[in-house]
């Protein structure tokens, strides 16, 4: 009986395996004529401008406490995490703020509309808060992003959408959210989709190899998607499973047989 059942795992181990070579799966390859401890000065890091329909967290503080409480009207709403969720649906009030207009303006509470449009939230924190001096005393300002988000779909372990509370991240980082390629997914052509000043792009990122970090790609805006596509591997796997079911069953049922006599 004990043959039986080791023929029976054979045939699945046959039937699912494909050949795949590390040189498919290994991350940041380097050319041979590298040699260990190279450094490479970071030059494309991304920082996030306010766009039309960015949804901004805009915080107050001064000496007076209470006056402050005026211009923050979604302070509690806010401190609700974006990710936690009722029945499976994020709650209106974990997404609330400041929406930034048509215009790229944002209306605040006795200021009126402050355009910020094009700016940093650094850049916005100094505007806002010397609009304020004439409300505050010396009051101060928190701004960041509220809708900065990325969507990892296809190949990976964990397909979601993620929120990025610093306002930077990074393919490998949205990758590692997603729990990784899997084994069949094609790290030589990952694909980002993204949309700027009207117009959606489709790059392409060679995680194989290390020149990745040079890419555009590779330092993520709001609203991007990461799609993993399939391999060779998985369609072979998907092709052999339905091809060799029937003698899979067969094996099973004949080992069954074999056991009730």
């Amino acid at each position: 009986m004990k043959n039986w059942n080791w023929l029976a795992f054979g045939l699945l181990v046959i039937g699912f395996s494909s050949c795949i070579s590390q040189k498919q799966i290994t991350y940041f390859q380097s050319p041979a004529t590298d040699s260990t401890g190279i450094i490479e000065q970071i030059t494309n890091r991304y920082i996030p401008t306010i766009q039309p329909n960015d949804l901004l967290s805009i915080n107050v503080n001064s000496l007076n406490p209470e006056a402050s409480s005026f211009f923050n009207p979604y302070a509690a709403a806010e401190r609700m995490p974006s990710f936690q969720t009722v029945n499976g649906q994020v709650p209106v009030t974990a997404v609330v703020g400041y929406l930034v207009d048509t215009q790229g303006n944002v209306q605040l509470p006795l200021a009126g509309k402050i355009k910020v449009l094009g700016l940093t939230s650094a850049g916005a924190q100094e505007l806002i808060q010397e609009k304020l001096k004439n409300f505050l005393k010396e009051p101060t300002v928190a701004v960041r992003f509220l809708n900065f988000k990325v969507s990892v779909l296809g190949e990976v372990t964990r397909p979601s959408m993620f929120s990025v509370p610093n306002e930077q991240m990074t393919l490998t980082e949205a990758l590692s959210l997603a729990g990784d390629i899997t084994i069949y997914g094609r790290r030589d052509n990952v694909m980002v989709i993204r949309e700027t000043n009207g117009k959606r792009e489709f790059g392409r990122i060679n995680m194989n190899q290390r020149d990745l970090f040079k890419s555009p790609y590779y330092y993520l805006h709001p609203n991007d998607v990461i799609y993993v596509e399939p391999g060779k591997a998985r369609l072979a796997y998907a092709d052999r499973f339905y091809t060799i079911l029937p003698s899979i069953i067969g094996a099973l049922s004949l080992i069954a047989v074999i056991i009730r006599r």
